[in-house]
């Protein structure tokens, strides 16, 4: 890998080139004013902007204005701040980006009233809005005027994604300071260049004040990947491809003239693949195996995983990374992706270390897991997708660490979070179902269950073990509760039954795309539909746990 001495980075104007469409870059700034009150002569002029005085809260030091008259000589820019609008990919963006030539794109009042203009301008526009900075900070020779000049930025983000509309953000080689800790770290998908250095901490800093170097290493984009502060590590010539993607999928929704109800991708759900899926599943669903035989095949190493999922039934994914709280526990997967045309945020949880054969045995679901669901439900509320939530666990953890880092809070907080959530939601129940890990990601509009999947508080081996003191009765306990799909089906838990044939271990492909198919003509419909709210959402629970002790055989 290239270190940050060797790798060559690009100035702002030769970003701007390399990451959008070709002739499409239109400048917004207008010339800021200089210390002398007259124009300056380098900044571009555009269509909106702000002017003012780099000194308006006070009078500049003569050393301040010739800081300032050197660094437009140096950079060719009249300030650490470039914006205005292009494409990438033919999608229309509103760009912001920092000129770390100009005092190391500090930001100072000039640079953060051109910053917020632009930033209202994409939300009155209706815009995604791209970020890329590169600075150590708020600009020193402004003081408290400067620093507290971040909360304006970030409340014109804010408003921004609260108004739905995507903050994409590429953080490069270095983004320190304030600017890491403000419109820096709030991006809907954060990439970062290669080898940047990125922290809140400048190194310098440290070691000034503490006599030794910080401790190398630490803040490098790779590392903050690691910890699942950034989404991915992407260098300047592979950003309009994964922004490009990132924004295929936050467009509008495709709309198709497909039959109502039927997503293009799932066409085959009509027709040949009919008879695998039991669409309003109901009563008449049967099992055809036992209880007991379907939560062996549920724990079969070789069932596909959500990442399989994606990855044979999707038609665009974009991989996200962490909930940003710099935990290492990456046992949720989150990601963009679209079914049969339907843009959603998905969340699954892995169900072994690997999407190859679990070798290394299945992760149980921490608390750092549940905080990376929570972040796609933002995300699914911010943006407007459908989510849909993948349940695939052996349970949540039981650890020393688990308790202390608030599994129970976790769990309390998603189930919180799916029921008020206003965007439509979606379920796949689609191998082991057990216990709180389960049910933090089961509340939705809707719910598909595989043929082989089922839902319990406990594995059948523990409810044998507390009913009966022996966990040689766990066949008999699995069929009395109605754990299964078919029983699932029946009560109404579940909505679809998605088949196997016999089981999804020895067909991962083909129920990959039946369970894909399915998931198309659920969002399609739940997308017409709408989020129903807490209230419809809340009865048809109620209902369920009102019959739920009619259905319990012993």
């Amino acid at each position: 890998m290239a270190t940050t001495a060797t790798r060559r980075r690009l100035g702002v104007r030769e970003l701007l080139e390399t990451v959008l469409d070709a002739g499409t870059f239109v400048a917004w700034d207008r010339p800021v004013r200089l210390a002398s009150g007259s124009s300056g002569s380098s900044g571009s002029s555009g269509s909106s902007g702000t002017s003012g005085s780099s000194g308006s809260a006070g009078a500049v030091s003569a050393g301040y204005a010739a800081d300032l008259e050197e660094a437009r000589e140096k950079s060719g820019s009249d300030e650490s701040v470039l914006t205005g609008e292009g494409r990438i990919r033919n999608h229309r963006v509103v760009v912001v980006a920092s000129d770390f030539a100009f005092l190391a794109g500090s930001i100072g009042r000039d640079a953060a009233q051109r910053l917020v203009a632009a930033v209202e301008r994409a939300t009155d526009l209706g815009l995604p809005l791209v970020a890329m900075p590169a600075s150590g900070g708020t600009r020193m020779q402004e003081g408290t005027s400067a620093f507290l000049a971040m909360v304006e930025i970030v409340a014109a983000v804010q408003a921004h994604r609260s108004a739905g509309l995507p903050y994409l953000v590429y953080l490069r080689h270095p983004t320190t300071g304030g600017v890491m800790a403000s419109w820096g770290s709030l991006g809907h998908v954060t990439a970062a260049e290669p080898s940047a250095l990125l922290g809140f901490l400048g190194p310098r800093v440290y070691e000034a004040l503490h006599g030794e170097e910080f401790p190398p290493g630490v803040q490098t984009a790779e590392n903050l990947f690691d910890h699942g502060l950034v989404d991915a590590v992407v260098p300047a010539e592979g950003l309009s491809e994964y922004f490009g993607r990132v924004l295929d999928l936050l467009r509008p929704n495709v709309r198709s003239e497909t039959p109502v109800g039927v997503a293009p991708m799932a066409a085959s759900l009509v027709s040949a693949e009919a008879a695998a899926v039991s669409r309003d599943a109901g009563p008449a669903v049967t099992s055809g195996v036992s209880a007991w035989e379907s939560v062996l095949r549920s724990r079969d190493p070789l069932r596909p995983s959500p990442g399989e999922l994606l990855r044979e039934a999707a038609d665009g994914v974009v991989l996200l990374r962490g909930a940003g709280d710099g935990a290492k526990d990456h046992g949720m997967l989150v990601a963009l992706a679209s079914f049969g045309g339907t843009s959603c945020v998905v969340v699954g949880h892995h169900r072994a270390s690997s999407d190859a054969a679990a070798a290394d045995g299945p992760i149980a679901m921490g608390p750092a897991s549940l905080r990376d669901a929570r972040r796609g439900m933002r995300l699914a509320q911010e943006l407007n997708l459908p989510l849909v939530t993948i349940i695939d666990t052996a349970g949540a953890a039981l650890s020393k660490e688990a308790e202390e880092g608030g599994l129970a809070t976790e769990i309390a907080r998603s189930l919180y979070d799916l029921l008020g959530l206003g965007s439509p939601t979606l379920s796949v129940l689609m191998g082991q179902g057990t216990g709180g890990g389960a049910l933090a990601l089961l509340p939705a509009d809707r719910t598909i269950a595989a043929r082989n999947a089922w839902l319990a508080p406990l594995p059948p081996e523990g409810a044998s073990a507390i009913v009966y003191r022996t966990t040689s009765r766990a066949p008999e306990l699995a069929q009395g509760q109605g754990i299964t799909a078919a029983a699932l089906a029946a009560s109404g838990v579940v909505d679809v039954v998605v088949d196997e044939f016999p089981d999804a271990a020895r067909e991962p492909a083909a129920f990959c795309r039946r369970i894909g198919d399915a998931i198309a003509v659920e969002l399609q419909g739940l997308s017409r539909r709408g989020a129903p709210g807490l209230q419809v959402r809340r009865a048809k629970y109620r209902a369920l746990v009102s019959q739920g002790w009619t259905s319990i055989r012993w």
